[in-house]
């Protein structure tokens, strides 16, 4: 049963999600039935630590309060060019290794990273920094998609409001869903969110750059209302559909249907943002055909729907 928390604080700690650990962990809510913690934010030495906002946070714990803990979990910090302590890095292993609980938030995992606790195992970060985790330890399995992932007792999240998901999942697994519910209701947040962060990603149009195929793809956005195909895209190139969808490959990283798939949604998750177009219509727009094609694609590469989605990023009310 997990008793006993340590939150590791790292220079430049953000100080949001580690207010959210705090807030998960740190705040005595026994009088309302809520499994009680001995809560502790620890740091080298019990130093102080600067803050990312500009100001320190007075710590009264050093490393050694990690040692007993159940759950040690790593706040977010400003990792570019910042050296995680070996000591830092030990008892990230060591809490591992007696079956501990080990969560990140955000870039916390790239302190995870450092002390080896991601190779061959699923993780994520922030969107922002999911490339640059996998870069870094090219044995870690990163995910960019997800809001948090659990794998083995490696619990890695998302920025910012994903730590609050990923707490509210690991107290579910420790003390159960009726229990996770009364915590999310006392923190006024949902229980458990649908969706990855994916839909958070900013991917607004780009102007097309390829060495060759740049007028026929720029054509191709301009009508993606229209069944365009390979067959139709190799015939704007005057190119067998072999050899285009080779070439295009070759120019872009992606299969002529991947990318056409990608931009129709891109399209779509605008019209969605800025228009009060209904969905059928804007399926129509973005050469879904309908809307049951366009959920789909949604679900597949977003996990959400188009209602959820305008729900949560349309820039003006219906």
């Amino acid at each position: 049963m997990l008793r006993n928390v340590a939150v590791i604080a790292l220079p430049e700690v953000a100080v949001f999600e580690l207010g959210v650990l705090c807030e998960l962990f740190g705040y005595d809510r026994t009088a309302d039935g809520l499994p009680g913690y001995d809560f502790a934010v620890c740091s080298l030495g019990g130093k102080p630590v600067p803050t990312h906002a500009g100001f320190d946070i007075d710590v009264r714990f050093d490393l050694s309060r990690v040692e007993d803990a159940d759950l040690v979990a790593v706040a977010p910090y400003y990792h570019t060019g910042f050296e995680v302590d070996p000591a830092v890095i030990g008892a990230l292993r060591r809490a591992h290794e007696r079956g501990a609980w080990v969560m990140s938030v955000c870039t916390g995992a790239f302190a995870l990273g450092e002390a080896g606790l991601l190779d061959g195992r699923r993780c994520t970060t922030h969107w922002r920094h999911t490339a640059d985790l996998a870069r870094r330890y090219p044995a870690a399995l990163v995910d960019p998609d997800v809001l948090y992932v659990q794998d083995d007792k490696i619990l890695t999240s998302a920025g910012t409001a994903a730590s609050v998901d990923a707490g509210l999942h690991l107290v579910r697994q420790e003390h159960g869903s009726a229990v996770a519910t009364m915590l999310a209701r006392r923190m006024v947040v949902p229980p458990h969110r649908d969706g990855g962060q994916a839909q958070f990603i900013e991917t607004p149009l780009q102007p097309v750059q390829c060495e060759t195929l740049q007028p026929v793809l720029a054509l191709v956005l301009e009508t993606l209302d229209r069944p365009h195909s390979v067959e139709t895209m190799a015939e704007l190139a005057h190119m067998a559909p072999r050899t285009f969808a080779r070439r295009f490959r070759n120019e872009t990283g992606a299969t002529p249907h991947d990318w056409l798939t990608g931009q129709r949604l891109l399209l779509a998750r605008r019209l969605l943002e800025d228009s009060d177009l209904g969905i059928d219509t804007i399926a129509e727009r973005c050469g879904f055909g309908s809307a049951a094609t366009l959920r789909h694609h949604f679900a597949q590469r977003l996990s959400t729907t188009p209602q959820a989605y305008r729900g949560t990023f349309r820039s003006h009310p219906v």
